[in-house]
């Protein structure tokens, strides 16, 4: 389950972000890791959209990967081609005030 809805259009444009970004973060044999895990947690709160490469993973494993990822991360994967996923979770400091 995504924790975060988003429309065709808007993956569409976030990919089209995307593209322009270096790989944040780099997933070995370890996979999903708690410190891999951890460490895109951080950078998505850093910076919403996160570029990560998979290097040692094939095409099954990287999906599994992709779910795990955006499941225990709370975010959304906005896109996946080859080696290199795209995921999204909009920072907490915009979410409406007091609520």
């Amino acid at each position: 389950m995504s924790a975060v809805p988003l429309t065709g259009a808007e993956k569409s444009r976030l990919r089209g972000r995307g593209q322009t970004l270096a790989a944040s973060l780099k997933v070995g044999r370890e996979g999903a890791s708690p410190s891999v895990v951890s460490s895109l947690r951080a950078l998505l709160a850093a910076q919403e959209l996160v570029k990560v490469r998979y290097t040692a993973a094939d095409r099954d494993e990287r999906e599994t990967l992709n779910a795990r990822l955006a499941e225990t991360t709370e975010s959304c994967l906005v896109g996946a081609v080859g080696g290199t996923a795209l995921f999204f979770r909009p920072r907490a400091a915009e979410a409406a005030p007091g609520a």
